[in-house]
């Protein structure tokens, strides 16, 4: 049928019905009248009037206005009537309509329609404070062992081979990261067999690269130590076991906190840096063993072209801090400090994003409010950063401008914008690499070339992928 059938028993007549009578009943509306007639030009509509006190169907719309209110037809509140047990005797005697359907719409005229907005669900990207805040002291405090074994690369072929193995490492730790983080979305044992085959091939690629560029030494052993470490790091943060890793850096952490009133001896400068390698690397064992006795859940394996473009990113991020690293090294040092607080501002702007996504009504007002978000939570980082750049007497154009693309591409990355993100980090980075080799312009304006260009466009990237509502369901 093309229409509902009317609910309510229309006036009886003995004439006879005819076919424009049954169109009608199975439209459910009432033959047109007459061109003449006048109530054609009335339209009917719902009229609110004052309660009074000696109408009964006054005092029951007053008792049902809460969720009267609420409905959109008067079929919904004969559906209240009925469920509260209104018989039609009480309908007729007390209240005075011949049905239930017309008393239905007798409450329905007299109360003013308000239709409750849903209630707000809860914050599921609430960051957690302590989580973050630990994440960014795990990121920053590996470079105690640098301060240990400062004696490892006097030559500059040392320091290449240190390099080499940590852009390695970078670039196959962002992959493999992506890589296992997919796989444990289907479960927890696809993601410890994702990480133990992944794993201990970057340590060879990474150990390589180090050994080809410092050749054989103390210089080549300690890559392959920050190499086992970075590998075994990465597979405690993925499982979540950040408290772990701490653990295993309070060795390094300990020994270069005694360096200022204490000299080591040299065994304890390269024992306390071995401990932690072997503590966290048998702490990663353990977690990835308890992975893999979890149920496997089988599933389509994602293919590994998926995770490249967040391996280049690694290695833009990479090339670019390294660049900042020659001309301020204490740069690095704040730029580091600052991952707890951008891991944090990044689950503040998807909850933001979420609570847009609620608020809007339209595609353009959910765009403007997530715009907004995004430059509030991109203030907040460059804001935090720009202190630690004052307090260590660098650039602060070029650290906030560095702090904007790595912080921008991050987001887009954990939206799962893979190639946008990590194509303008490489320019970034190639100009920065590249344009000092030529003479024409000095190594820290090209740094701040690429890294304008590419946090103008990482923003645009944004604005496009993140301001459409389909980007956070």
């Amino acid at each position: 049928m093309s229409g509902p059938l009317p609910l309510r028993p229309g006036p009886r007549t003995h004439e006879p019905r005819s076919t424009d009578d049954t169109l009608a009943l199975r439209l459910a509306r009432p033959p047109r009248p007459a061109a003449g007639d006048a109530r054609s030009r009335v339209r009917p509509r719902v009229s609110l009037r004052p309660a009074r006190a000696d109408d009964p169907v006054d005092r029951l719309a007053a008792e049902l206005a809460e969720d009267a209110g609420a409905a959109v037809h008067p079929y919904e509140v004969a559906a209240l009537l009925e469920s509260q047990g209104t018989t039609g005797d009480r309908i007729q005697e007390t209240y005075g309509h011949p049905d239930l359907f017309s008393l239905a719409d007798a409450v329905f005229q007299r109360v003013p329609r308000s239709h409750p907005k849903p209630p707000v669900p809860p914050d599921a990207w609430r960051p957690d404070h302590l989580r973050c805040a630990l994440r960014g002291l795990l990121f920053a405090l590996p470079g105690a062992a640098y301060l240990l074994v400062a004696g490892a690369w006097q030559s500059g072929a040392g320091l290449r081979g240190l390099v080499a193995a940590a852009l390695v490492s970078w670039a196959w730790s962002q992959a493999l990261s992506h890589r296992a983080y997919v796989r444990l979305a289907v479960g927890r044992h696809e993601a410890g067999r994702t990480l133990l085959l992944g794993a201990p091939a970057g340590v060879v690629a990474a150990s390589g690269a180090g050994l080809l560029a410092a050749g054989p030494g103390a210089a080549a052993l300690f890559a392959v130590g920050q190499s086992c470490y970075l590998a075994a790091a990465g597979v405690l943060l993925v499982l979540g076991r950040e408290k772990v890793l701490a653990a295993a850096l309070l060795p390094v952490a300990a020994g270069a906190a005694a360096l200022p009133w204490w000299e080591p001896p040299g065994l304890l400068r390269t024992g306390l840096p071995l401990l932690t390698v072997l503590l966290a690397a048998a702490a990663a064992g353990h977690a990835l063993r308890s992975a893999l006795r979890t149920d496997p859940a089988p599933g389509p394996l994602p293919g590994p072209a998926g995770s490249l473009p967040y391996g280049l990113f690694g290695l833009a991020a990479g090339l670019l801090t390294l660049a900042s690293g020659r001309q301020e090294p204490y740069a690095v040092v704040v730029l580091t400090l600052s991952m707890g607080p951008a891991e944090w501002l990044l689950y503040r702007f998807r909850g933001l994003a979420v609570t847009a996504l609620h608020a809007s009504t339209t595609p353009r007002g959910f765009r403007l409010r997530a715009s907004r978000a995004l430059a509030v939570c991109g203030a907040a980082y460059l804001a935090m950063l720009a202190p630690g750049a004052v307090l260590v007497d660098a650039g602060v154009l070029q650290l906030l401008l560095l702090g904007a693309v790595l912080w921008t591409a991050l987001l887009l990355q954990a939206f799962g914008v893979g190639w946008a993100s990590a194509v303008p980090c490489l320019a970034a980075a190639a100009a920065a690499t590249a344009l000092p080799a030529t003479g024409l312009v000095s190594a820290s304006a090209a740094q701040l070339i690429g890294c304008t260009a590419a946090a103008l466009a990482l923003a645009a990237v944004a604005v496009h992928h993140l301001g459409r509502p389909t980007a956070h369901l």
